[in-house]
């Protein structure tokens, strides 16, 4: 896979404006990165600024904490996908996990998924605040839960991507599940070690870096 396509171009902070987005959608495209990553409010805009690119549109749902009801999440998962979204990421229920029901996980994850459909589902562990016990349970709940991806962070707790747990989580779902590694990814040598890790996707705001410097190279 060629770098750029590896690359969820991201910019989910709470005072993100009009013109940001439409600045990250121009950069998005002018790269081909996989897609933007962007908040619910967001995805109408980022879909008109990318339409006829081969960009898709990603939003967060239960984003940042994870902590709504399941029913809370297949809503918004259901309008964002209404509004246009191509790929969604929630976060899981972290709480569950630190209780070790993954049953409770398995489910907030399942009604999320049944309400996404096909569209493309990727699911936050929030991997700094697990064990790695806990890592590969949520893996294993997620891929029995119908995800498509699993993913490290949200970029908002106290700790983001490491190379170690995404080859956790590689190793935990093998070729069957992708592997996001989002929150950490500043240059190119981080996130070519996510890529060794066995990533399928990064999710960084310093995208537009990290081609730059590969490109100097």
């Amino acid at each position: 896979m060629e770098l750029n396509r590896y690359f969820d171009h991201t910019l989910l902070k709470p005072d993100a404006t009009s013109e940001q987005i439409k600045k990250l959608c121009a950069e998005a495209r002018k790269y081909e990165f996989a897609s933007v990553c962007v908040n619910p409010d967001f995805i109408e805009l980022a879909k008109q600024e990318l339409a006829g690119s081969i960009v898709n549109v990603c939003t967060v749902i239960g984003f940042p904490l994870g902590a709504m009801t399941s029913a809370s999440k297949a809503f918004e998962a259901k309008d964002a996908i209404a509004r246009g979204a191509d790929e969604v990421d929630m976060v899981l229920n972290v709480s569950k996990a630190k209780e070790h029901d993954y049953q409770a996980v398995e489910e907030d994850i399942r009604a999320v998924k049944q309400a996404c459909g096909k569209t493309l589902l990727k699911v936050i562990l929030e991997t700094c605040l697990l064990t790695k016990e806990e890592i590969v349970e949520c893996c294993k709940a997620a891929e029995r839960a119908g995800a498509d991806y699993v993913k490290t962070s949200t970029g908002f707790s106290k700790g983001g991507a490491t190379p170690e747990d995404v080859a956790l989580m590689r190793q935990t779902v093998g070729d069957r599940l992708g592997v996001k590694a989002s929150g950490g990814v500043h240059n190119l040598a981080e996130a070519q070690a996510m890529i060794d890790a066995g990533c399928s996707r990064i999710g960084a705001s310093a995208s537009v870096v990290v081609m730059e410097e590969a490109a100097a190279k």
